[in-house]
C-alpha cells in the first residue's frame, strides 16, 4: 500500500467569481488516490487567513479509486462553498492515500499546476 495518512497543502486561493462568466475562470481540486483495500475515511480542517478554521469535514475514498474534490463547488455533503481568498488544507485518512492539490487558471494561456504538499 502506497501513501501517507497526513497531508498539508498550505497555498490554496480561490480568486473571486465574476458574475458575468457562465464558467468560473479558475478552480482548485484535491484529487485523492486510495491504493488500499478498504475505504479510506478523511478528515479535512481549512485554515484560513482572515477567519476562524472550520474543522470536522468528512469524505470517503472507495479502495482502488481516486477521487477529486472542487474546491470552487459546494462540498461534504452539505452547501458549503468554501470563500474566495487565501486557505489551506489539513488531509488526514485513517489509511494511507496520495493526495494532489491543483489548480486549474482559465485566463487567456490556460495553465494548471499542483501545489506541493507536506505529508507524514
Amino acid at each position: 500500500m502506497i501513501g501517507k495518512k497526513t497531508w498539508v497543502f498550505a497555498d490554496g486561493d480561490l480568486p473571486p467569481h465574476p458574475e458575468y462568466l457562465d464558467e468560473p475562470r479558475a478552480h482548485e481540486a484535491l484529487m485523492v488516490v486510495n491504493d488500499g483495500t478498504q475505504e479510506a475515511h478523511l478528515t479535512v480542517e481549512l485554515l484560513f487567513e482572515d477567519g476562524e478554521p472550520l474543522e470536522g469535514l468528512e469524505l470517503a475514498v472507495a479502495p482502488k479509486r481516486v477521487k477529486c474534490f472542487r474546491m470552487d463547488k459546494a462540498i461534504w455533503g452539505s452547501d458549503y462553498v468554501i470563500p474566495p481568498g487565501q486557505y489551506a488544507l489539513i488531509v488526514r485518512s485513517d489509511v494511507p492515500v496520495v493526495a494532489v492539490f491543483g489548480r486549474l487558471d482559465r485566463r487567456e494561456a490556460m495553465a494548471y499546476y499542483s501545489v506541493a504538499p507536506y505529508a507524514e
